[in-house]
């Protein structure tokens, strides 16, 4: 039987809507889809013992604090604001290994954002959340994917409708629906022979005509590298971003002096950003290894710069040499001379080594194995313990003061200054304001800004990296002889990559709507093919579609 033109023209028109109805609730679900970036806990290993996030694939429904009695969250990814995440609870996870199919913690865009943190008290209560929760994460093997996002309008509005859907008493699955999380990701990769680098720089002195002595040499140093929970947040503004912009600005300072033969002294400066810092000061180990003994043994001092970016009153001098060693005396009586013209003090801390142990508090003690005089000068009056104070997620450009590093420079400048030109009791001040040897506050901003902008976790922080490059750059504007050492991290760790991935935010219909629109969706399939029939072969055909067969009977043989 032909079909008629007025038969196809249904037909076709029949089809479209049927096309049209499955496009539209393609676009309903489409949309309801969202992606953000997240930044992974890290992963690592010491020692061979396995630390961190074990895991970095999400793939589960979305829950959020707080839970009802009995909630299981094996298959669940947690949503939880920094603030209403209580350290029990996730301590209790950990420690009883109980099962969490995720965790993504959300964190205030700025620890003093004024719709977070109303007042001091309510800062240093974020600060104190974030380093209690990070000493937590990076001191214990977490086997589920655990993500650290900023909190903002569309979180607060996935955690509002979240909460929306639990208050119900179910919680959110493939039976009731909800939002689902999923992070697509391959398994993390070892990160192959991870590079510290080292950069340094000379200022050369004058020696005196017919003089075949070498020149004794006074070292700058600084490290500039960091660690924290999350590698890829990890800009350490204060620890130690505050200590590598205040070599900087000594080395512009010093660049002008020694410039002029007429004013350079008759010492060699030395200024060397040490990277692997939290690793027992491993970069700084090689650097001095890779120098001639003649070098090392021509260093009448180093000072160490440590976390100076947020001070008020009080610096600490700490050291390895007893204070009334000689070298040790002089130094401390020319930092206390200047701090208290600055109207501030300078306290001495002495801690001696314990050669035998291979864990360092701090960078001049890698100096004192190598039989250098050396110090740190730091805000913190006690040694970090391991793997803390290394620039993690609250030492934010928030934690960093531009005036704490200004008053950082001009102790540590003016204390040299006198005593390489001799002029220890004179009370002259050579870098004085409003000169050409002033210091310069926009310079140690804008470089406080973009160490902060710059996550430099070394083992994520290639040797070609323009952060590198831009800080080889920068030494070479003031200093002779700027190289670049880069070696391979020692030590017992061992790092694996995946820091930072995107995630999917999906609403997700529950299995009645989906088995409701099946049967929506298959009754109009029945009737349209019915319709199609009835139009193009009439009703009989349709009713034999449906009648059954008349049964065959098979002859004998």
């Amino acid at each position: 039987m032909s079909s008629s033109p007025s038969g196809e023209l249904l037909a076709s028109l029949s089809s479209a809507l049927a096309v049209l109805l499955v496009l539209l609730a393609c676009v309903e679900l489409g949309d309801a889809a969202a992606a953000v970036g997240v930044y992974r806990l890290i992963q690592y290993d010491l020692a061979g013992a396995p630390l961190g996030s074990r895991a970095a694939a999400l793939n589960h429904h979305a829950a959020a604090l707080p839970l009802p009695a009995g909630a299981d969250l094996s298959r669940s990814a947690l949503v939880a604001p920094l603030l209403d995440l209580p350290l029990a609870f996730l301590r209790e996870y950990l420690v009883e290994k109980k099962h969490l199919g995720g965790l993504l913690i959300l964190l205030p865009k700025k620890l003093n954002d004024e719709d977070t943190v109303a007042n001091n008290e309510g800062k240093g209560q974020v600060k104190g959340s974030l380093a209690e929760l990070e000493k937590l994460l990076l001191h214990e093997e977490v086997p589920y994917p655990v993500y650290f996002a900023f909190q903002d309008d569309h979180f607060d509005n996935l955690l509002a409708d979240i909460r929306k859907i639990a208050s119900s008493g179910q919680p959110a699955s493939a039976a009731t629906g909800g939002y689902k999380l999923v992070v697509s990701t391959p398994e993390p990769r070892k990160v192959p022979s991870p590079t510290i680098s080292n950069i340094q720089g000379w200022l050369p002195g004058l020696k005196g005509e017919g003089d075949t002595e070498q020149l004794p040499t006074i070292a700058i140093v600084a490290n500039y590298d960091t660690f924290g929970a999350a590698p890829a947040l990890s800009v350490g503004s204060d620890s130690n971003g505050s200590g590598a912009v205040a070599l900087l600005e000594i080395a512009r300072l010093f660049s002008r002096l020694y410039s002029n033969p007429k004013t350079r002294g008759k010492y060699n400066l030395l200024f060397g950003l040490t990277s692997g810092g939290p690793y027992n000061y491993n970069g700084t180990n090689k650097w001095l290894r890779s120098f001639d003994q003649r070098v090392r043994e021509s260093i009448d001092y180093a000072i160490c710069l440590n976390s100076v970016g947020s001070w008020e009153n009080e610096l600490w001098m700490h050291v390895s040499k007893p204070p009334e060693n000689p070298y040790i005396k002089q130094i401390f009586e020319d930092l206390s001379d200047v701090s208290k013209e600055m109207g501030v003090s300078v306290g001495i801390k002495h801690k001696k080594i314990n050669v035998s142990n291979p864990r360092v508090a701090w960078e001049h003690e890698q100096f004192s194995r190598f039989r250098v005089t050396a110090l740190t000068l730091s805000e913190l009056s006690s040694p970090p313990e391991f793997l803390e104070s290394t620039g993690g997620l609250y030492d934010t450009r928030e934690s960093a003061d531009a005036e704490s590093v200004i008053r950082t420079v001009r102790l540590v400048s003016e204390s040299l200054a006198r005593h390489i030109y001799g002029l220890k009791g004179r009370n002259i001040d050579v870098f004085t304001e409003n000169s050409s040897l002033a210091i310069n506050p926009h310079y140690i901003q804008s470089w406080l800004d973009l160490l902060s902008r710059t996550p430099r976790v070394a083992p994520f922080l290639q040797k070609n990296d323009p952060f590198i490059a831009a800080l080889k750059k920068e030494l070479s504007e003031h200093t002779a002889d700027v190289h670049v050492q880069s070696d391979i991290l020692d030590g017992m760790f061992t790092f694996y990559d995946a820091i930072k991935a995107t995630l999917n935010v999906y609403q997700v219909a529950s299995v009645t709507f989906d088995l409701l629109f099946l049967l929506v969706i298959g009754s109009y399939l029945i009737i349209l093919f019915s319709f199609l029939v009835i139009t193009t072969r009439g009703l009989d055909d349709l009713i034999n579609i449906f009648r059954r067969p008349p049964s065959r009977k098979v002859k004998g043989a």
